[in-house]
């Protein structure tokens, strides 16, 4: 079955040496998961949104993909960053046409959002649309008639494919990303080797 995963809506800040873009909001569908696995799972999550809209160039909209999973990313001139973690199967027009909707309703909903500085567990946000995104674009055929009456994403924009190795810096592998990031819990790097070795059906496997 077509589905999304998460949406995160992140903060890129002016300067580099930072740590990074900010984590705003985020809501998730972890209800495939195990329950022990939701929290390590929603944690690579974030982990992933903030890895790639980091090597996300300005301006542009590019799609990751990891195993079954795709990270769909876009940052904006402003700043202003979002990412859709879906399966293989979702259309990324689709997915592209919720992170414009959402961000542009961010901005008008959050006007302060350049000087918000959140927690790390992307909580203090009052945002609840972002949950109305999440079930409203889980069916891509239903949220694709919307695209062909208001046509928010020109057909023309240019979505770079990638894989996991090709966004990362030469001789970077995603093992040494995980294991160097203050945003994983030891639990979570647990998970995340497990997964590898088992080679279970989840995010990060």
């Amino acid at each position: 079955m077509v589905k999304i995963v998460g949406i995160s809506i992140l903060r890129q800040l002016e300067t580099t040496s930072n740590g990074g873009p900010i984590p705003l909001i985020s809501a998730s569908d972890l209800t495939s998961y195990g329950f022990f696995q939701r929290g390590a799972v929603g944690d690579m999550l974030k982990f992933f949104s903030k890895t790639f809209i980091t090597r996300t160039p300005v301006g542009q909209r590019q799609s990751v993909q990891h195993e079954s999973y795709i990270v769909h990313c876009y940052k904006r001139a402003d700043g202003l960053c979002g990412c859709v973690t879906t399966d293989l199967e979702y259309p990324p027009r689709v997915a592209f046409l919720l992170l414009s909707q959402l961000l542009d309703e961010f901005t008008t909903a959050i006007p302060t959002w350049k000087v918000i500085i959140p927690d790390s567990s992307f909580s203090n946000v009052n945002f609840p649309i972002i949950e109305e995104y999440l079930v409203k674009f889980q069916d891509p055929a239903a949220a694709d008639k919307i695209t062909k009456i208001q046509k928010d994403l020109d057909d023309t924009t240019e979505i770079l494919h990638k894989t996991i190795d090709s966004v990362l810096e030469r001789g970077v592998k995603l093992d040494q990303l995980v294991e160097r990031s203050d945003d994983l819990s030891k639990q979570s790097k647990m998970f995340y080797k497990q997964a590898k070795k088992t080679n279970s059906c989840c995010i990060i496997s």
